[in-house]
């Protein structure tokens, strides 16, 4: 008899984002005359830039004739985009990554759940809280992350890392050993910088000191880069800016949020050739060579016309056409920031990253502010609480809506306290 993975049903309830959207189809539907702004999910609103979409239809008319058409690509990326990127996004700030430490997937939303196929089941896990749900549930459904206990909103067996307005939104280093000197350091560790759901970024001497402990503890950084486009101030765009970087970290980076992909999917992860970890016999091994030889076994590659479409952001124009995607977003956070600020409201984000990150007035809870936003302001964010329990008291609302909407919604909320 065929037997499931128990941990599925240890999930609470429904993903997060799932749960948004069911509530906001209900009241929809009991108040159809009602107009609904959605600054909830990070979805893009503006079309793919003009670079890209003329290079995918090269990519089209190519597969049309016998002589350039094209089958199964190579599993781990064409060379054409895996070069583009280690010449652009790595070499260009100084990181030594190769093109055969870079593996193009269907995005980074995939590779941060996927990447747990590497690791076994008894890695102890630490998480940001608040925490991009995908890293909690992944681990969750492999069994790592133990029992959910509903009355704290934590799971039994993560680490969690509180990232509040006290330590500016920056956790602090997990315990590496306890009392007796044993060693009780996590073993895989997830950052997001610039980070959501907060929409903070990081120094790089914040950065050099996780660095130098995944490096003392043999941990593995997760680093989920999605957003790094959005940096304005003087920080670092990829882990690998930081010294030794390369021996302790693993980057997530997505075309989504930067050139406009969330529904052409396109994405990568990198995994440096100097990253090794233990086996179960205690010998070292490299995670690329793993990496890879897991990318050939269960994946078929993204779409050859998808990959043109990729590399073209990094051409001329299509550098100016992104930015100026990223530009229209940040404006857009930036509306929302200071309209906040001049209803009254403590804010938080929206200066390297297109995420805004609010307290909620006293006395509320964040599903109960999601609540009255919706029915009085007809406005959609996202409850800080669906992020973790440091989330409570806390909301998001999101950039990449229309300027229209934005402005809309900004002038709905603020007549809130008028």
């Amino acid at each position: 008899m065929a037997h499931i993975n128990d941990n599925f049903q240890k999930l609470p309830g429904s993903y997060l984002f799932t749960e948004i959207g069911r509530r906001v189809n209900a009241y929809s539907a009991a108040h159809p005359e009602k107009s609904i702004i959605r600054l909830g999910i990070g979805d893009v609103t503006l079309p793919l830039p003009k670079s890209v979409i003329e290079a995918m239809h090269k990519a089209v008319d190519e597969m049309a004739v016998k002589e350039t058409f094209r089958g199964y690509g190579p599993e781990q990326g064409y060379a054409f985009l895996r070069e583009a990127i280690a010449e652009n996004d790595y070499k260009a700030r100084g990181a030594n990554i190769e093109p055969d430490e870079i593996f193009v997937s269907d995005g980074a939303k995939s590779d941060c759940s996927n990447i747990g196929d590497i690791f076994g089941i008894d890695n102890k896990v630490a998480v940001c809280d608040p925490v991009y749900p995908v890293y909690v549930d992944s681990n969750a459904m492999a069994g790592r992350a133990g029992d959910y206990v509903a009355e704290l909103g934590r799971w039994s067996n993560l680490i969690y890392m509180p990232c509040t307005s006290d330590n500016g939104f920056v956790p602090e280093l997990p315990a590496a050993k306890n009392e007796m000197g044993e060693r009780i350091a996590p073993d895989m560790i997830y950052l997001c910088y610039p980070n959501n759901p907060m929409g903070m970024g990081i120094t790089r001497e914040e950065l050099k000191k996780w660095v130098d402990y995944a490096i003392e503890n043999e941990s593995v950084i997760l680093y989920d880069a999605a957003y790094e486009a959005y940096i304005t101030e003087d920080l670092p765009h990829t882990i690998y800016e930081v010294a030794g970087a390369e021996k302790c970290a693993i980057e997530f980076r997505s075309f989504s949020k930067n050139a406009g992909f969330t529904g052409t999917r396109c994405g990568f992860a990198v995994v440096p050739k100097a990253l090794k970890v233990r086996n179960g016999a205690g010998e070292l091994v490299s995670l690329n060579g793993l990496w890879s030889r897991r990318q050939s076994t269960k994946m078929n590659g993204v779409p050859y016309i998808v990959q043109r479409g990729a590399e073209a952001v990094y051409s001329e124009e299509g550098k100016k056409e992104t930015k100026a995607l990223v530009d229209y977003y940040l404006e857009n956070a930036g509306i929302i920031r200071q309209g906040l600020v001049e209803a009254g409201y403590t804010v938080y984000g929206g200066v390297n990253a297109p995420y805004v990150w609010l307290k909620v007035p006293e006395g509320m809870t964040s599903w109960e502010f999601f609540d009255m936003l919706l029915d009085k302001a007809g406005v959609v964010g996202t409850p800080g609480s669906g992020f973790g329990p440091c989330g409570e008291g806390y909301f998001r609302l999101t950039g990449f809506g229309s300027r229209e909407n934005t402005v809309k919604a900004i002038e709905r909320i603020k007549a809130l306290n008028a």
